[in-house]
């Protein structure tokens, strides 16, 4: 217990060495000096009425229904180029690592900030069947004729897309980065998952 309880304090610390180092690819390492994300804070409900689930289905997600359970979430738009590039397979890879397992799940999130008529709510589907992603994706417009910026990504203070976030069984953001280490993330969660069973 004792173990266990020193372990994930260490993942709780916001920005801790170790943890940027699995997760976080090399190359970003020293590129990882800016003010966003939310990590060590408590992770905000998404407040988002736009969900389908892996077969393309209207459904609903709450991050409440997840406790206990490591989320991990992608933000992404249809026309960026680095989510196409490294945030969907990075997406796919983590995904199917824990797709039989009670303790993880991943949501993808469209956020759009930007080109409002083209990352719409209907490319959800496509971009599912696109990387055979058989998870819950939501949809989150912002306002297009202010520009606002959606709710998610200001409550998460994310920097664009792709934006990776991996929150705690207790609800605490561990990670929130442009990019994050696949291999690392799953080598990471496969330790941390083990003491959950």
């Amino acid at each position: 217990m004792k173990h266990f309880c020193h372990n994930r304090r260490k993942l709780l610390k916001a920005g801790a060495a170790s943890t940027a180092a699995m997760l976080l690819p090399t190359t970003a390492l020293a590129a990882k000096k800016h003010d966003y994300g939310i990590a060590g804070k408590l992770a905000p409900e998404l407040e988002i009425s736009d969900w389908i689930d892996g077969s393309g289905k209207s459904t609903s997600f709450k991050l409440a229904d997840h406790q206990g359970k490591y989320v991990f979430m992608e933000f992404w738009q249809s026309w960026c180029p680095g989510c196409h590039a490294h945030g969907f397979p990075t997406l796919k890879k983590i995904s199917d690592a824990f797709k039989n397992s009670e303790h993880f799940t991943a949501i993808a999130i469209q956020t759009t900030f930007e080109g409002h008529t083209v990352n719409t709510s209907n490319k959800m589907r496509e971009i599912q069947k696109r990387y055979d992603l058989d998870i819950v994706f939501g949809h989150d417009a912002g306002d297009p004729k202010s520009h606002g910026h959606p709710k998610t990504m200001m409550d998460y203070r994310s920097g664009g897309t792709p934006w990776a976030v991996l929150i705690s069984p207790e609800g605490k953001v561990l990670f929130n980065d442009f990019h994050i280490n696949a291999e690392g993330a799953i080598q990471l969660l496969e330790q941390e998952i083990k003491k959950l069973a």
